[in-house]
């Protein structure tokens, strides 16, 4: 979900298959002391929502798909609180709203919900381990695109995208830039998206620049990528529901809805 989003291209996918399954998370925090939840339990009520995000994305309402985001304090239309979930919903216009102010400036054809935290994900010698995951029900139909991601804050790269589909039951694992500057993805096959999966990355500093990134879907590993770069570079981090774009069009004339729910980061603490 960079924020010019040029690629369209795997750069080296994979499935399930050849990965090592059920792996125990590639380092534990075993030391209560040691480590800290940064965001958990968010989603009870509107005031924890708005304490530990903001509406819409870090740079304002539009990207790089056809869905202009609309959200505020005031404004629970597309994203809302039901049962300890976070919902945001798509909704198509039938008027011209213009172009998406973002690369690639596709018509605005959605209004939709994004949030963001106001916690960054920074991995350094202080906080050399994040955990980052949360619980989603996703749309995978054509010209859906929700995303579960990391950016960067002061730059592009560096990116992780958690949970990203683009218009079928596949799940993209991504992480820009790696070792060669460019993209690692794991695409992995999904019984069933818009039943509530787990989607879960461990990051862990591998180095004075480099980053470990572990990737998990319903607790079975999948996949492990390097971000080269990453270190002391703050991360937002985001939940949206973009449309058509990299999902294909003609998207869906009727709402669409992505769920999240128990959404957790947590980090140690050299």
């Amino acid at each position: 979900m960079a924020h010019s989003r040029r690629r369209f291209l795997v750069a080296g996918g994979a499935g399930l298959a050849g990965t090592a399954l059920g792996l125990a998370r590639p380092a534990t925090a075993a030391t209560a002391a040691a480590w800290e939840t940064v965001i958990n339990g968010s989603f009870t009520s509107y005031a924890s929502l708005e304490a530990a995000w903001n509406y819409r994305y870090p740079w304002g309402s539009d990207h790089n798909g056809t869905a202009r985001m609309y959200a505020s304090s005031t404004d629970h239309n597309h994203v809302y609180l039901d049962g300890n979930a976070l919902t945001l919903k798509a909704t198509r216009i039938n008027w011209d709203e213009g172009n998406s102010s973002a690369d690639p400036y596709l018509p605005i054809r959605y209004h939709s919900g994004a949030v963001h935290a106001k916690q960054h994900v920074v991995v350094s010698d202080e906080f050399p381990q994040w955990e980052v995951k949360g619980e989603f029900q996703a749309p995978s139909g054509r010209g859906t695109w929700p995303a579960f991601w990391l950016t960067g804050v002061n730059s592009w790269p560096p990116e992780s995208d958690i949970l990203e589909y683009k218009g079928d039951a596949r799940n993209w694992f991504n992480t820009y830039k790696n070792a060669s500057g460019g993209w690692s993805n794991t695409i992995v096959n999904v019984s069933n998206p818009g039943s509530w999966h787990g989607y879960r990355a461990w990051i862990s500093k591998a180095g004075a620049t480099d980053v470990d990134i572990h990737y998990y879907l319903d607790d079975q590993w999948v996949g492990q990528h390097r971000g080269a770069d990453f270190v002391g570079r703050p991360m937002w981090i985001i939940i949206n529901l973009q449309m058509e774009g990299s999902s294909g069009s003609s998207g869906p004339t009727t709402d669409t809805h992505y769920r999240a729910r128990n959404i957790y980061v947590g980090r140690s603490r050299a």
